[in-house]
């Protein structure tokens, strides 16, 4: 058997007057325009956010949610808002039984776990007929349109009307065609074709669209996007969109009706702050990765010691070691329910010319979320509840008007030169590892954003596999093949599957800047302002 090895690179995009990075070109072209046209970081990532759901809805959108970190230049100041996706206010656990196949899942804790597990993405036990993993009670409350309504309001230059006419546009102009819209529909047309408006718009005929032909009409988004537009945010929460969003989720089965909608809210918070060598490293709090992120780079600082100018086999083994032990705590004992830990996804960065920066993280969880699209609104609807624990009683289990316990990551760090940069990644549970990789690469080699974005890097989440890029060095590969009983060498494929899905961008401090985005994407792109 002949086995072709790709060797991609997409070397980062360099500029003086803003960039924007974003896992597809046309979201990236919107931000960047919003940035040439005088609007600030913030106006850009809004923009670009919502345009990100209509070319790429199967990753985010509005009928999810997410975590904005903002550096303030002006004020070196750093803000984050939270809107994150919530249960449902009637949710009840007995809504996700386990499976009764194996009798162990009833002696199961979550901090006893049995090995088992539902999915790849979190491990949990598996609930019967997937009741959290896909379908109506799956989904969780939306918080996206609440979070860049606040954004903008709070931090941004320019008019929601205007904010939202790019995204309205590609809603309009319906999904882009091409080979990698065809893969990601046929993978999962099989999810697709059991709920009635998804199977309608995906698979028209039965089957997958061609990869060439005219754009995919996309239901009613269009149409949502325009009374977003006209009307204002909150019709999406208390007008005439809730009104249309709970009329559908409650014919097809879901616990989330008005009063979930008009009560969700979104808030500015501080972050959560931390030192790492001669940098500071800002980061959403207590729900996201961020507190994870915070002990591994501490165990980091402890146990890494970089003697060169790229991390060896020890330093490898150092970044596995740490996250395995990480992941054991965060897993135990991290969740709403907990006490609050003191002081498929989509990413983007954006640094415009006055220096301010924005790592944003948004996300419907799954790969097309729920898999259920409302017809009246044409929103594809998160699968949130998959966050939970299935098991009642820890930190992390479904509790109503509960937050679950995310894996959204949106770092910015400011070294001690005065350079700031913004790193995210999506790919669930995957992400933790490929945030602190790269922030290692940048900070501790020194490393230039399309250095550390073309570097191997290994993924370690949530098990004892240590799965190594199959670009890295043979020797490093042996050497972590040999300390670690479960590895595997895989490619890092176009869909980040294994090693997840970063951005990056840096303003150095003489005022250049530098984007580098998912390497093997088709559709990842940097745009210069």
């Amino acid at each position: 058997m002949t086995i072709e090895h790709w060797q991609i690179r997409k070397p980062a995009v360099v500029g003086d007057r803003g960039l924007v990075a974003t896992q597809h070109h046309l979201a990236s072209q919107a931000g960047a325009d919003v940035l040439r046209r005088g609007g600030n970081a913030v106006d850009a990532a809004v923009a670009a956010g919502l345009a990100l759901g209509t070319v790429e809805p199967w990753m985010s959108g509005i009928g999810g949610g997410g975590y904005m970190t903002i550096h303030h230049a002006a004020e070196e100041r750093v803000d984050v808002v939270e809107f994150g996706m919530r249960a449902p206010l009637t949710a009840t656990p007995d809504d996700y039984p386990l499976t009764p196949t194996n009798a162990e899942f009833a002696q199961q804790t979550p901090t006893r776990p049995s090995g088992r597990a539902a999915t790849s993405l979190f491990n949990w036990p598996p609930v019967e007929r997937d009741a959290n993993v896909h379908g109506p009670l799956s989904i969780a409350v939306p918080g996206h349109v609440k979070g860049m309504a606040l954004a903008l309001e709070r931090f941004g230059s320019w008019e929601w009307p205007d904010i939202v006419a790019p995204a309205r546009a590609l809603a309009a102009a319906g999904l882009p065609r091409h080979w990698y819209t065809t893969l990601l529909v046929s993978l999962m047309a099989r999810g697709l074709a059991i709920y009635n408006e998804t199977r309608r718009v995906y698979l028209a005929d039965g089957l997958p669209p061609a990869a060439e032909g005219a754009p995919l009409p996309l239901g009613n988004l269009a149409a949502t996007y325009q009374a977003l537009q006209t009307q204002g945010p909150e019709t999406f929460y208390r007008g005439e969109v809730a009104e249309r969003v709970a009329a559908d989720l409650r014919a097809a089965g879901s616990r989330i009706g008005m009063d979930d909608l008009a009560g969700y809210t979104a808030r500015v918070a501080e972050p959560l702050r931390f030192n790492y060598r001669d940098a500071q490293v800002f980061v959403p709090g207590h729900l996201t990765a961020g507190p994870t992120l915070r002990q591994t780079l501490n165990l980091l600082r402890e146990r890494l010691r970089p003697g060169g100018e790229r991390p060896d086999a020890d330093a490898f083994a150092v970044y596995a070691d740490a996250l395995l032990a990480s992941y054991r705590y965060r897993l135990a004992h991290l969740g709403e329910g907990a006490p609050a830990d003191p002081g498929h996804t989509s990413h983007l960065c954006v640094i415009d010319a006055g220096g301010n920066v924005v790592s944003l993280t948004q996300t419907i969880l799954s790969g097309f979320g729920s898999r259920v699209m409302l017809p009246a609104t044409g929103i594809l609807m998160n699968n949130g509840m998959m966050w939970f624990d299935p098991r009642p009683g820890g930190p992390n289990s479904v509790a109503p008007g509960r937050r679950p316990l995310s894996n959204m990551c949106p770092v910015i760090v400011r070294q001690a030169d005065d350079s700031v940069f913004a790193v995210g990644a999506c790919g669930g549970r995957r992400i933790l590892a490929a945030v602190v990789q790269l922030v290692s690469f940048l900070v501790d080699y020194r490393m230039s954003v399309d250095e550390a974005v073309h570097h191997p890097r290994i993924d370690v989440s949530g098990t004892d596999l240590v799965t190594i890029m199959r670009e890295m060095p043979e020797r490093i590969a042996t050497s972590l093949s040999a300390r670690y009983a479960n590895t595997q060498v895989a490619s890092n494929g176009v869909g980040g599957g294994l090693f997840a899905l970063p951005q990056v961008a840096k303003r150095h401090a003489d005022g250049t800047m530098a984007g580098g985005c998912f390497v093997p994407s088709p559709t990842a792109c940097v745009v210069a302002a």
